[in-house]
């Protein structure tokens, strides 16, 4: 159940509790409404910070104020003993990321305010890696490549994940893949470190314990010669998420279920901190998968507290030293939201948009035409082996197209190599092909974003027989935005979901609770 939040007022801080009884939600009332409408049966408290009163520095010395994760990474970053959600603070970056988008236009910027000649402020810190239109013939697209090539070899940038011959993408060491999922694997994700690029889902990365966040062409440009940048320090939203993750459920619908509640403004120019035993008990991928959405929240960041999960999967990624923080116990959150998840059920975003939460099982009766399974979203390692898994389980092969887009190099090869458990010995790119699958497709963002009209799996102009226009146009999508045109045709209609549902839409031809082939 939830409780409706009243506002607290500007002069204090407030931290009010919220307890979600998560299948108590009609998907069929906006979220606004499902807020007041049902009213929590636990206690919901709203207490005031105390006042302080003034006293002399010379008595007193000086006073700690108990911080957020968020707040003590800029803090740090900006080199003040403490922030304020609110203050405006030059913030020293760690780490600058670019691509193949916004990459051109960013160091056009640093070139005209800095001067032809300029050099970047540390050579070591940018990271540029071009990865959303790659595999396609259209000129403007690959001459944004050269563009970073140029400068890259210009201003001798350590790290370049560059790609020369499109035909074949393995001959390529260099290349990685996407962006997100590549700073990872990479080791260029670190805790208590700031990390800007110029893509909004670089708040993936908040999943390391890190500040992440998506900045624009400008703001980059300013950062590739200062290595700073002016930001406001965001209050902060905790997510308590408790309970054992069923079997039938993965991070893309706890997500799901948070956008829904708080909707595509929720969490607008504020950090999501998401902690508890479900998040605990999380993978990294998994983790990243919840991080990598917040701003479909209008999050500016998300952030999970890193721990020996974390410190695993960086060993032999980086040599950096890095420092972990953690939010004080007394650190002001501007509201909490607790769930239970075991009380959750596989979700969808319906069309057109993030927050257009449904159950699976309520839009059986939507008839699709094909399937993606990709994305920084849902283009991981962990999501094509959820995926294989349903497939295995069924035994039974596609009734849709399904287009499968690896995210990076590496995920590319596990999906060839790593055995899916249960399956005696078969790899995913296995199964894949038994189940009717389209072969796995050369690494990149794929369709995601659209692209040129020769992107793999694209949804393009629909060709003419007999089927409504309608039904050209319905995808089921491990990706993270649902608006018109989002993947190509403006009549397109998306429904996101975890890889578990793709899997068993795909299986069935129409919007499918992957409880049908997992239980």
């Amino acid at each position: 159940m939830a409780s409706s939040l009243v506002p607290p007022p500007s002069t204090s801080f407030f931290h009010t509790k919220k307890d979600l009884n998560l299948s108590a939600f009609s998907s069929s009332s906006s979220s606004s409404q499902r807020c007041h409408k049902h009213v929590s049966k636990k206690i919901c408290c709203s207490v005031a910070a105390p006042q302080q009163t003034q006293r002399q520095p010379s008595t007193t010395g000086s006073v700690k104020t108990a911080m957020t994760m968020t707040e003590k990474i800029m803090a740090r970053a900006s080199e003040k003993a403490q922030v304020r959600p609110g203050d405006n603070i030059w913030t020293n970056v760690d780490i600058l990321m670019t691509h193949d988008v916004c990459g051109p236009g960013s160091i056009g910027i640093f070139k005209k305010e800095f001067g032809e000649d300029a050099k970047v402020w540390d050579r070591e810190k940018v990271v540029i890696i071009p990865d959303h239109y790659i595999f396609t013939s259209d000129e403007r697209a690959n001459r944004n490549v050269d563009i970073l090539r140029d400068f890259c070899n210009e201003q001798d940038i350590k790290y370049f994940y560059d790609i020369k011959d499109l035909s074949n993408f393995k001959v390529n060491p260099d290349y990685k893949g996407v962006c997100h999922i590549a700073l990872a694997q990479e080791g260029h994700c670190r805790p208590g470190e700031v990390l800007l690029g110029t893509d909004s889902h670089t708040c993936t990365a908040g999943a390391f314990g890190q500040f992440a966040t998506g900045i624009g062409n400008t703001d980059a440009g300013f950062v590739l010669g200062a290595g700073k940048l002016l930001l406001k320090v965001p209050p902060t939203l905790r997510f308590v998420m408790d309970g054992e993750m069923p079997n039938y459920l993965l991070a893309k619908d706890l997500i799901l279920q948070i956008i829904g509640e708080i909707t595509v403004a929720g969490a607008t120019y504020k950090s999501m901190e998401f902690v508890g035993s479900t998040v605990e008990s999380l993978n990294m991928e998994e983790r990243m998968t919840l991080c990598n959405m917040v701003v479909e929240a209008g999050g500016k960041n998300g952030v999970i507290p890193p721990d020996s999960v974390t410190y695993k999967y960086l060993e032999g990624k980086t040599s950096v030293p890095y420092e972990s923080v953690y939010s004080d116990q007394q650190a002001r959150f501007l509201s909490e939201y607790r769930f239970d998840v075991t009380k959750l059920e596989p979700l969808v975003a319906k069309p057109h948009s993030p927050d257009n939460r449904a159950l699976a099982r309520e839009c059986k009766d939507v008839k699709i035409n094909r399937v993606y399974i990709g994305s920084c979203t849902g283009g991981k390692t962990e999501d094509f082996m959820a995926a294989a898994k349903v497939f295995l389980a069924s035994g039974k092969k596609v009734k849709v197209p399904t287009f499968l887009v690896p995210a990076t190099q590496k995920v590319w090869m596990d999906v060839y190599s790593l055995p899916v458990p249960g399956s005696g010995g078969k790899t995913c790119s296995q199964i894949f092909e038994e189940a009717g699958c389209d072969t796995p497709a050369s690494p990149s963002c794929g369709a995601c974003l659209g692209g040129p009209k020769d992107t793999y799996a694209r949804m393009n102009e629909p060709q003419a027989s007999s089927l409504l226009l309608s039904q050209h146009f319905v995808c089921v999508s491990t990706t993270n935005r649902n608006f018109p045109g989002r993947m190509g045709h403006r009549e397109g209609e998306i429904y996101l979901a975890s890889p578990y549902t793709a899997a068993a839409s795909a299986l069935t031809g129409y919007v499918t609770d992957p409880r049908e082939f997992l239980q």
